[in-house]
């Protein structure tokens, strides 16, 4: 079996004991952004499975955009990134 050399790690552990791996991050071609994928992209950044610059670059993301994803998971929890209660917490 063949593995493809990656930078960093291969997976991490979150805070809950469960484990990050690079297989569960979104496909690089993504175009519909529900809440969960979100979540995802922003814990790789966070506990350091892929560096920021890689996510902006592979998932074409705005820095903006990322930093906004970001805010919204530390100061209300992964909930805040669906598109329904987006407006509900940004007026808090």
């Amino acid at each position: 079996m063949f593995l493809k050399r990656v930078d960093g790690p291969r997976q991490v552990t979150l805070p809950d004991g469960s484990i990050l791996t690079r297989a569960d991050l979104p496909p690089a071609d993504t175009r519909r952004w529900v809440a969960s994928r979100k979540a995802i992209v922003v814990k790789a950044v966070v506990y350091g499975l892929i560096a920021q610059p890689e996510a902006l670059e592979r998932y074409r993301l705005s820095e903006e955009e990322f930093t906004l994803w970001r805010e919204a998971v530390e100061k209300h929890g992964d909930k805040a990134l669906r598109v329904t209660t987006l407006q509900k917490y940004r007026q808090l």
